[in-house]
């Protein structure tokens, strides 16, 4: 494409050869180990579900059994499939047998490697089949209802009860919401495990569970058949349950996941090594699953100066862009993130929010772009609030964005009231439709602030990635490259859930999800 900001695109090529290298690197490290998050995750994908008679997950009950005899490196497929033939059972029984303490998985005969690879074969075949049979379900809606236009206008419903959840879910699809988010409760990011059942008490948010996710989708369906528009369901898989929440919304039809490589590591210390092998099998069900993705590198603007650390969100989007390819994810499912969070008293400051927007833009394509509110210098002026908003919807729909996450007059102050909603979305739609077209009938001088500004932030973010990729990115994240934060490779929560591959290990899922060969 033809750059409006004349940007030099040998120059962006020479970005992403830089993230590729690092992405690489990264992917050395993730192939050779596993976690007890991919662990529960295959035990819920081989069918394993419910709880134990003390409430624990079975899929926790499964992976602290061969966690606490010293072999979750051999994974539990093998221990899975191994039973499976040995005793005829399937692995939801094995699972509770287990549980009873009626069977030792660990002690049974080991048998050859051609019946247990074809005792695996129907468990990952109904798998990939229920995921399949969600991912036609979507598309057909998106046939027979069609959805909004861009950039999709992205609300958050966040009471801690999932049914006040559905219905403010419900007024804000009436009011002309696209895509509805469930914040999750303050904290589940630390859990390392997924709550069971429907929740109606949360902090902040709503537990993420599959019971939950259930509820909300039967509830965006009516109201889409009702609206006649698809209205997208969004949740959160990352944490130390990052994948085991993919694989849930998979089963149950979410659309959009915040699903990004670093915010757990910098905003919630999950250590480094956990969270990247984490996201990589997340990702690779939600490119099959056909949801989108959402990246966080607006976050680095809540801690970092968004006008002086800009490129490093920048270098951000390009390594997550990396990352995602090798998981299989397509670029039309990369929700890339960034943000309009510059100082409101910043001269010229809308200028150079215009000119990152349009820049980002340009550089991926293909993209749904996640553009994010102003929240940082949200001070509880409403009245102020609701310009900057207006702002901010006016570069969302003059750069092209995908998703824009509507603010909220009231941002500082609470979670928002329903009104607050309406107010956000009308205002979205008011700019969206005046400005529509704005974007095609407007072109940046040569030399200007806009042009100068996007080629200054891709410079630094180029010379960001040579420095990555000099260091590696376990280094880069210890010195405190994104957001100012530093975390160590060794520190952080769920180190010790991390375990070096053994010699059994298999997880047929990942060349199946991806159509590798």
């Amino acid at each position: 494409m033809q750059s409006k900001l004349g940007l030099d695109f040998k120059r962006v090529d020479y970005a992403r050869e830089l993230a590729s290298g690092i992405a690489s690197n990264v992917q050395e490290f993730v192939e050779s180990f596993t976690t007890v998050a991919v662990e529960r995750t295959l035990c819920r994908m081989a069918g394993i579900d419910g709880t134990d008679s003390n409430e624990v997950p079975l899929p926790n009950v499964m992976t602290d059994f061969l966690k606490e005899r010293g072999v979750i490196n051999q994974g539990v497929l093998f221990y899975i499939a191994n039973a499976m033939v040995n005793t005829g059972l399937s692995p939801q029984e094995i699972a509770e047998k287990v549980a009873s303490g009626q069977l030792d998985i660990t002690t049974l005969p080991i048998a050859s490697k051609e019946s247990i690879s074809e005792a695996l074969k129907p468990v990952t075949e109904q798998c990939i089949q229920r995921i399949t049979d969600r991912r036609e379900r979507r598309k057909k809606y998106l046939e027979t209802l069609s959805e909004g236009s861009k950039p999709y206008l992205y609300v958050i419903v966040a009471t801690g009860n999932i049914y006040e959840d559905v219905i403010q879910a419900e007024a804000a699809a009436r009011q002309g919401a696209d895509i509805i988010a469930v914040i999750r409760t303050t904290g589940q990011s630390l859990l390392d495990y997924v709550p069971y059942g429907a929740t109606t008490e949360g902090f902040g948010g709503t537990f993420a569970t599959q019971e939950n996710f259930k509820i909300m989708r039967s509830a965006l369906d009516k109201v889409g058949e009702e609206v006649g528009r698809y209205i997208r369901l969004c949740n959160y898989c990352s944490g130390l349950c990052m994948p085991e929440i993919a694989v849930m919304g998979a089963f149950e039809g979410l659309d959009v996941m915040l699903n990004d490589a670093l915010y757990g590591i910098l905003f919630r210390d999950i250590n480094m090594q956990r969270t990247l092998v984490d996201q990589y099998f997340s990702r690779i069900i939600n490119g099959f699953a056909g949801v989108i993705i959402n990246t966080g590198e607006d976050n680095y603007l809540t801690t970092a100066d968004a006008f002086e650390e800009a490129h490093t969100v920048l270098a951000s989007d390009f390594i997550n862009e990396q990352l995602a390819l090798l998981a299989g994810i397509p670029e039309e499912q990369m929700g890339l993130g960034h943000a309009f969070e510059m100082d409101p008293d910043l001269e010229n400051g809308f200028l150079y929010e215009l000119s990152q927007a349009q820049m980002t833009r340009e550089i991926f394509p293909k993209s749904p772009l996640k553009y994010m509110p102003p929240t940082k210098f949200m001070t509880g002026n409403i009245f102020k609030g609701h310009i900057q908003d207006t702002l901010f919807n006016i570069v969302g729909i003059w750069t092209g964005q995908g998703i824009q996450l509507l603010g909220m007059p009231t941002e500082a102050i609470h979670t928002p009231f329903m009104s607050d909603r309406y107010l956000a979305i009308e205002n979205a739609r008011y700019i969206f439709g005046n400005m529509k077209n704005l974007g095609d009938e407007v072109e940046f001088k040569e030399g200007g602030v806009i042009r100068e500004r996007a080629r200054f932030v891709l410079e630094n973010a180029i010379q960001t990635l040579e420095k990555i990729n000099n260091v590696g990115l376990f280094s880069a994240l210890e010195q405190g490259l994104f957001g100012d934060v530093k975390r160590s490779k060794t520190g952080g929560k769920g180190l010790e859930g991390v375990a070096a591959k053994g010699n059994n290990y298999i997880n047929p899922f990942i060349k199946q999800m991806k159509g590798d060969k």
